[in-house]
């Protein structure tokens, strides 16, 4: 109840504040055929070989040319998890560029969280560094509250791929979109994409627990936190997705919780409904 309370207090600030004009980057391409030899290169890489499934429903090329990341930036992937978009982008950053794997500070997390994010700085490198062929001196990693202080205002990009419908119920929401502001350039962005329920589905279907979120209250939340939104595409969307699932998102592939019910209609629907947003820091 007092999460609830919360987010309709988060909302009702962020639509008192001034509206923004959404800048040029709300016109990046969003349509597949982004030319970029660099990025089809890494995209048709053999250690890709399992993650290319995928990419019919992530839309990487297109993604990423809409977040605006080019080789040589520094970019942050917030919970880069089993490394599916670390195996795309520590290659095409390229040795200009630097690659950030960051998880959530876990020093009052739960057991679980412990296990699953801990020790990013010695874990993630060597991992990897295995999925890409690169050298493990490319590979930086951290827990948010063990980052340098050097990288304070000197990131170019952080993407959070699926991952805001965690912060929410795992209350690590208010630190860790602090921690990312923190990090970002003056001009630096945020991209995010998320699964997205429908806009007028219940409160006690979308506060992240079931994966689904609703777009207006993600844009709501990010920019009561100090962003504002700046770009919106629908590269990722699945008119498929009725986004209602009694076992939430993970119904869909490629999770396919139900197993072999009901399993060809679920994989003809395909992955999740998402939205994919861009936001700058708010002055």
């Amino acid at each position: 109840m007092r999460k609830a309370k919360f987010l309709a207090a988060l909302l009702l600030a962020a639509a008192a504040m001034p509206a923004f004009p959404l800048t040029a980057l709300a016109a990046a391409p969003d349509a597949p055929g982004v030319s970029d030899p660099a990025m089809a290169a890494v995209l048709a890489d053999p250690r890709r070989d399992k993650d290319r499934a995928r990419d019919p429903f992530r839309h990487p090329a297109e993604t990423l040319a809409f977040f605006g990341i080019r080789p040589g930036m520094t970019v942050v992937d917030f919970i880069p998890s089993g490394g599916w978009y670390t195996r795309i982008l520590l290659p095409y950053l390229g040795e200009k560029g630097q690659y950030i794997g960051l998880n959530p500070s876990v020093v009052n997390g739960t057991a679980q969280q412990k296990e699953w994010f801990a020790d990013a700085a010695t874990k993630f490198p060597p991992k990897a560094a295995a999925w890409t062929g690169m050298p493990v001196s490319r590979v930086h990693a951290y827990n948010s509250d063990g980052l340098p202080a050097t990288l304070k205002g000197k990131v170019d990009r952080v993407i959070m791929m699926r991952e805001f419908h965690n912060l929410w119920p795992d209350g690590l929401m208010y630190a860790e979109l602090a921690t990312i502001r923190g990090l970002l350039k003056e001009d630096g962005l945020l991209g995010i994409e998320e699964h997205r329920a429908k806009a007028d589905a219940p409160g006690s279907y979308t506060l992240g627990t079931m994966g689904y979120m609703r777009e207006a209250d993600v844009i709501a939340l990010v920019e009561a936190h100090g962003f504002r939104l700046v770009g919106k595409s629908e590269v990722n969307a699945n008119p498929k997705d009725s986004a209602n699932w009694p076992d939430g998102v993970w119904t869909l592939p490629p999770s396919l919780a139900l197993k072999d019910k009901d399993r060809e209609k679920y994989v003809a629907i395909g992955e999740s409904d998402r939205m994919t947003l861009l936001f700058a820091k708010r002055p």
